[in-house]
């Protein structure tokens, strides 16, 4: 057994560092740094026995390789090829090279004590078109990390569907919006369970797929930017009727996927199946009755319309009578397919917001506007907590709380696994500051000090994952907006482990009481 360093060690190696990279300032910087690691109340133990600590990451965020060694374009490399779609008009056509760069990154989680890593694997890597021919270099890959992953003795939890549909399948028949992507993805998903299922045992089928449906398909702000002309910039698209049917799709994929691998892989390779949800918090922003049941429609219109089918068969009666006829419906075989199709809920759990009634006597229909809500970050001219870099990201960590508590009340307390929590850094900040991220630090504590309080109080969550492993191409944001605990000069691609890394390092160190 190798022995664990004390906090001394880490407390000299942050100061060694920082004499080295980063300058003037860092005794203080160390002395502060004392401080935080002293006082920690937080720490393995507190959380249940096999409670599993782990970071994430998404493939088209962090791979690179984006037209290399046998990988088809996803619709996320035709949108950011369109000037003025990103930050920068950047592309992930090398991000941080994770491809290459696997073991590095891998070596980090382990030094760092984490227990597993969430990645996602690139349909369009593996099916270049989607469907049809196997691209065999990309199976290598994910092999490849698989296997170091297993052999640093990180559990591997891998993600089917991270925003990066094969662009094949949208030239085809109109990608999410056509009935046939189910069957495209489930053949998909189940080539993944005969591949990698032997050491895979926890699969995630979809990554919020209520973004997929709302950003895509709603506003248009995301891949393939779908809207009706009064939402958002878009050349074709419909916001009252599109984003209902992909959510509809998406929940058809999941449910045929999860069949498939129960019907043929489950009792063989022992493992388990679940999909990913975001989920803000929604707080009314008064005691009245209107505020109330406009923060209910929001979390109904949010995370009910993902996880009402999953777990109950139907969507939420509000968005039933809101939405109408413009809802797709559930046939009496799909039902029994849906309900109940998920072993584990994952939630990623960032923020809160106020909810208002605006009192809207007439609208235009389409999904955000069905809420019939009104969103405020202030009340009585405080802001709801501190704001990150991210334009919708504030610190509120009583969110946490409130999110775990709603789904372990509203939906029969199902296992749930805090998928995605983080927060971010302006991409131009010095590596000095970059790394001295004690903001951070106090934004994970504050958020897993919730956490553990929901637990206490009977929710059954049973890991945690940390948003973001690596610094790295954040969608519409580009490379302005760091998410990692891990700072990537993009320069060079050299990896520096932040403070928080070292903080999760000292947390997840075992044996600490």
């Amino acid at each position: 057994m190798k022995m664990r360093a004390p906090l001394v060690y880490f407390i000299a190696i942050s100061l060694f560092l920082g004499t080295l990279v980063l300058g003037c300032g860092a005794e203080e910087d160390a002395l502060q740094e004392k401080r935080i690691f002293k006082k920690e109340r937080l720490s393995r133990e507190r959380f249940p026995t096999g409670f599993v600590f782990g970071t994430a990451t998404s493939a088209y965020q962090v791979e690179g390789m984006a037209s290399k060694d046998g990988r088809g374009p996803s619709i996320w490399d035709a949108y950011v090829k369109i000037p003025g779609n990103i930050a920068n008009n950047a592309t992930a056509e090398v991000t941080v090279d994770q491809y290459h760069r696997y073991k590095e990154d891998v070596n980090i989680m382990a030094a760092s004590n984490f227990d597993a890593y969430r990645f996602s694997i690139s349909w369009s890597r593996i099916f270049p078109k989607g469907t049809g021919t196997v691209n065999w270099k990309g199976v290598a890959y994910y092999n490849r990390l698989i296997n170091y992953l297993l052999l640093r003795g990180i559990t591997p939890y891998a993600n089917l569907y991270h925003y990066d549909l094969p662009l094949a399948l949208e030239q085809k028949y109109g990608g999410l919006l056509n009935h046939q992507v189910v069957e495209d993805y489930a053949n998909f998903a189940e080539f993944c369970f005969k591949t990698f299922g032997d050491r895979v045992k926890n699969w995630m089928t979809f990554n919020e797929p209520r973004v997929v449906a709302a950003l895509g398909y709603d506003n248009g702000f995301f891949a393939p930017a779908r809207c009706s002309k009064p939402f958002g910039n878009c050349t074709a698209g419909n916001s009252a009727t599109e984003p209902y049917i992909v959510a509809h799709n998406l929940i058809l994929a999941h449910a045929t996927a999860v069949k498939r691998y129960r019907d043929t892989y489950r009792a063989k390779q022992k493992g388990r199946i679940g999909i990913l949800l975001d989920f803000v918090w929604y707080e009314p922003l008064t005691r009245g009755k209107a505020d109330q049941l406009a923060a209910q429609r929001a979390r109904d219109f949010h995370l009910g319309w993902f996880l009402h089918p999953i777990v109950y068969g139907e969507y939420p009666r509000t968005m039933q009578e809101i939405v109408g006829d413009r809802l797709p419906k559930f046939t009496e075989e799909q039902v029994k397919m849906v309900k109940g199709s998920s072993d584990f809920v994952g939630i990623n759990q960032y923020t809160a917001y106020y909810m208002y009634d605006p009192h809207q006597t007439t609208y235009i229909p389409g999904y955000q506007n069905d809420w019939h809500c009104g969103f405020s970050y202030i009340r009585n001219g405080v802001p709801i907590g501190p704001k990150a870099n991210s334009y919708w990201l504030y610190d509120v960590p009583w969110g946490m709380y409130k999110s775990l508590t709603y789904v372990k009340e509203r939906y029969g307390n199902p296992t749930v696994i805090l998928s995605e929590n983080g927060m971010d850094d302006p991409g131009n900040i010095t590596i000095r500051n970059g790394l001295h991220d004690i903001t951070r630090i106090n934004f994970y504590r504050g958020y897993l000090t919730q956490l553990k309080k929901a637990i206490d109080d009977g929710a059954n969550v049973i890991g945690y994952f940390a948003w973001s492993l690596l610094d790295n191409f954040e969608w519409k944001l580009g490379y302005t907006s760091r998410f990692g605990i891990v700072y990537v000069d993009y320069n060079n691609l050299k990896r520096y482990p932040k403070l928080s890394a070292h903080w999760f390092k000292e947390l997840l160190r075992r044996g600490r009481n």
